[in-house]
């Protein structure tokens, strides 16, 4: 299983492919997805990196989620997929 070490902020504002898995990993653990291969980092590309990083950004603020939030995280993370 991957490991999410904590990165500092700065660290992921160059869009790349090991900070895109930093990120979908992260969020994936802060939400405690169960099916972690329903989203997988690899569907994700850097023409989506500015929302992928605000979606992270906002979702470092808060501690928990309601059932509310926790679905449009992930309609969020829908629409950035790569089609």
């Amino acid at each position: 299983m991957f490991k999410v070490t904590e990165k500092q902020r700065e660290a992921l504002e160059k869009p790349s492919r090991e900070n895109i898995e930093y990120i979908i990993e992260w969020i994936k653990k802060k939400v405690n997805v169960v099916n972690t291969a329903a989203i997988n980092p690899k569907s994700f590309d850097t023409d989506h990196y500015e929302d992928l990083l605000d979606l992270y950004d906002i979702m470092r603020k808060k501690d928990q989620f309601t059932m509310s939030e926790l679905d449009s995280i992930l309609t969020e993370l829908g629409k950035m997929r790569k089609r």
